[in-house]
C-alpha cells in the first residue's frame, strides 16, 4: 500500500503519531529532499530504501511506487508540511487509481499555521477576520486569473501566501492595491521551525527591504492581513453570558 504523509513544516517531533509510525514500518520511502528533514528517515528500518524525489520525474517517481507495490511492498511518500496544499498529490493518486493500487493520505501541519505559531497571532480573530485565504503569486505554475492577489486581498481577510517571497517587491504592490492601504501588516517567516527559522514582521511599506537585508528568497512562508495588529472582540464561546450546550450563561 502507498502511504502519502504530511511530514510537517520542518520540525521532526511535528510529523503526526500516525505519519511517524508508518515511517518506522516502511519498506520503501520517497521524499521530498529539499524541503523536508533527512532526520525523518532515522526512525526507519536500517534495510529500507531511500528515494528522493527532489531529482526524479513524476513517471519515475510512480515506477518506484509500482515496483514496490508488486513485490507487497509498504511505500510511504513523504511531502512537506500538509500533502494536500500546493503538494502535487492529485496527480500521483489519480495514476494509482488507474492502476488500481491502495493508498491513503495521512495529513501534517502545514508551514501556513507553523508560521501563524511562531509569531504568536490566531488568523480568525472574532470582529476582525473569519476566513483565510491560501494562496501564491503566479511563478513558473500559472494562477487562474480570477486568482489574482488584488482581488483576493480585497476581501480583507486574512492571508497566507505561498511560494512568493522571491517576488515580494511586486506582491506588496497588488496587495496594498487590494487591500487599500501601504499601512497592512505583514509577516515573512523563513522556514518555520527549523534551526534557522527568520520571522520578519513589517507593513506592506516596508517589508521588502526588511526581507532582502535578513537575505531571505526562498522557503518563507508570507502572512498578511489585520489579524496581524488590530483589536478584536472577545470569543463568544468563553463569555459568561453564552449559553451553550454545556453550559448555561449567566444574566
Amino acid at each position: 500500500m502507498i502511504h502519502f504523509v504530511g511530514a510537517g513544516p520542518g520540525d521532526v517531533d511535528l510529523i503526526t503519531v500516525k505519519g511517524r509510525r508508518l515511517m518506522e514500518g516502511a519498506d520503501v520511502v520517497i521524499y521530498a529532499g529539499s524541503l523536508v528533514s533527512e532526520e525523518h528517515l532515522a526512525v526507519c528500518r536500517e534495510d529500507a530504501q531511500f528515494y528522493n524525489s527532489a531529482k526524479m520525474t513524476l513517471d519515475e517517481v510512480l515506477s518506484v511506487m509500482r515496483e514496490a507495490e508488486a513485490k507487497g511492498l509498504d511505500t510511504v511518500r513523504l511531502h512537506t508540511g500538509d500533502p494536500s496544499i500546493y503538494g502535487a498529490i492529485q496527480e500521483q493518486m489519480d495514476a494509482l487509481k488507474e492502476d488500481g493500487i491502495a493508498f491513503e493520505v495521512v495529513p501534517g501541519v502545514s508551514s501556513f499555521t507553523a508560521a501563524a505559531a511562531a509569531i504568536e497571532h490566531e488568523f480568525t480573530l472574532p470582529g476582525v477576520s473569519q476566513t483565510v485565504i491560501i494562496t501564491r503569486r503566479a511563478g513558473r505554475t500559472p494562477v487562474p486569473g480570477r486568482e489574482n492577489i488584488t482581488d483576493l486581498a480585497r476581501h480583507g481577510a486574512s492571508m497566507a501566501i505561498f511560494l512568493s517571497v522571491g517576488s515580494l517587491a511586486e506582491l506588496t504592490e497588488e496587495l496594498a492595491e487590494g487591500y487599500g492601504s501601504w499601512d497592512v501588516p505583514i509577516a515573512v517567516i523563513y522556514r518555520a521551525t527549523w534551526p534557522d527559522e527568520k520571522r520578519v514582521l513589517g507593513t506592506l511599506r516596508d517589508i521588502t527591504q526588511k526581507v532582502r537585508d535578513e537575505k531571505i528568497v526562498k522557503q518563507a512562508q508570507i502572512l498578511v492581513g489585520p489579524f496581524l495588529d488590530s483589536a478584536y472582540d472577545l470569543s463568544k464561546l468563553y463569555d459568561p453570558s453564552f449559553t451553550t450546550e454545556y453550559r448555561q450563561g449567566t444574566e
